[in-house]
């Protein structure tokens, strides 16, 4: 199978960038020749003979909106010439103006433009009005590239119910959860002295993005005051966040330790008891089960991706993100029971370990073989099974004799 992916990135550590760097790897398993339009792609990825990259650069230009402009007209301008040398063709979203056989779901665009927690309705100033733009931009685009795919992926239950609002058929959704790697996020024990976090008390931990109010923690340090002797580890760049003078104003200080942006979170959550992440709205996040596997009980929010998986036996969904009294008495329960924490320490692992990244990227190539593999692109893989194994194609584990990369427009003037 010849499989054309289109992303902005292809590596770890970046949400859309994992799900195609796993399936890039799968693919590259099989024996399948890969050809990768996308501004960075992870060393390990490249340097395979099956690899062809064609290099979209775009991050020179100055907003994200520009950013996504030009790699949509470049890609669809490389597509439209090439797309009979590829069997496959699989992108994300509105990432380019292309049809696609398959189009991943990560995030819908309407339904955060509808959130009360949209950037625009808490900041009204050109900041707010550009984030409205963008949003309101991608959530026209989105529906037409959604509406053009054969089939759309869902990452989650939530943005498949979001898919179907906006009009895209039920027989063309297909959902596959998020994964994890059980072997970067596991349970055990670290060293909080060497982390600079305080021992022998209860720790939380909260991970995201503490800019804005999306992801709710003004209403975890809310809850926070009510429940004493707890304290949180929060991870997250601090570069214009309002959430440090929050919680010094609530008498929070001795107990939030505001760690910035980490690279080490895998060693955090093993030094932490919990983890709490009520986000107001969220359509792609990895958090839950990074934090599932490493064997923490998980507070969520109904608002979050991935909190289908959050069973009664490992955690706690709540379903009001902005309830500080019910997340106050969450907390309450599981810092007061340790014989709790442990069992669900537990259940949070095996979850985990039944949705590894290597089983969800064996699901995305079982579907796209079996598209190449039949000549009516609609007749079973809406309710294809994980278990699904349809045979590759003839010569498919042939490697190519020889690997390229070329660059689109990287003469350009930025």
């Amino acid at each position: 199978m010849r499989l054309c992916i289109v992303t902005h990135k292809l590596k770890k550590g970046d949400g859309q960038g994992r799900v195609n760097y796993e399936v890039a790897k799968e693919a590259i398993r099989r024996g399948h020749k890969l050809t990768l339009l996308a501004t960075e792609v992870a060393p390990e990825i490249e340097q395979s003979d099956q690899v062809n990259w064609i290099h979209i650069p775009v991050s020179k230009y100055p907003t994200a909106l520009l950013q996504n402009l030009l790699f949509a007209k470049k890609s669809a301008d490389w597509l439209q010439k090439h797309r009979s040398e590829v069997d496959l063709v699989k992108v994300n979203g509105a990432i380019t103006t292309v049809a696609s056989d398959v189009n991943a779901a990560h995030f819908v665009h309407s339904s955060w433009l509808r959130s009360p927690a949209h950037i625009s309705r808490n900041r009204q100033d050109l900041y707010g009005l550009y984030q409205w733009l963008y949003t309101a931009l991608n959530a026209y685009w989105e529906k037409q590239a959604f509406q053009k795919a054969k089939i759309v992926i869902a990452v989650s239950e939530k943005v498949a119910q979001e898919l179907l609002d906006i009009g895209v058929p039920s027989s063309r959704i297909r959902v596959i959860l998020n994964g994890v790697d059980s072997e970067e996020f596991f349970p055990g024990e670290a060293s909080r002295q060497k982390l600079g976090l305080p021992e022998n008390v209860t720790l939380a931990m909260f991970v995201g993005d503490i800019r804005t109010l999306r992801k709710n923690l003004d209403t975890v340090l809310r809850a926070l005051v009510k429940v004493s002797d707890l304290h949180l580890v929060v991870v997250g760049s601090t570069e214009g966040s309002p959430f440090l003078e929050l919680a010094a104003s609530l008498g929070l200080g001795g107990r939030v330790h505001f760690m910035g942006y980490r690279r080490d979170i895998p060693l955090i959550m093993r030094s932490a008891d919990l983890f709490v992440f009520p986000s107001r709205y969220e359509a792609c996040t990895l958090v839950l089960l990074e934090a599932l596997s490493s064997g923490l009980p998980v507070i969520t929010a109904t608002a979050t991706e991935g909190a289908e998986m959050v069973t009664p036996e490992c955690g706690v969904v709540l379903p009001d993100s902005d309830d500080v009294e019910a997340l106050a008495l969450a907390l309450l329960s599981l810092m007061s029971d340790r014989q709790k924490q442990n069992k669900m320490r537990k259940a949070a692992r095996t979850i985990a370990e039944q949705n590894t990244w290597l089983s969800k990227a064996q699901t995305y190539v079982d579907l796209f073989e079996e598209i190449v593999n039949n000549d009516d692109h609609h007749c079973s893989h809406p309710n294809l099974s994980p278990s699904f194994r349809p045979g590759t194609l003839s010569g498919s584990t042939e490697k190519a004799n020889s690997k390229s990369r070329s660059s689109i427009g990287s003469g350009a003037r930025y």
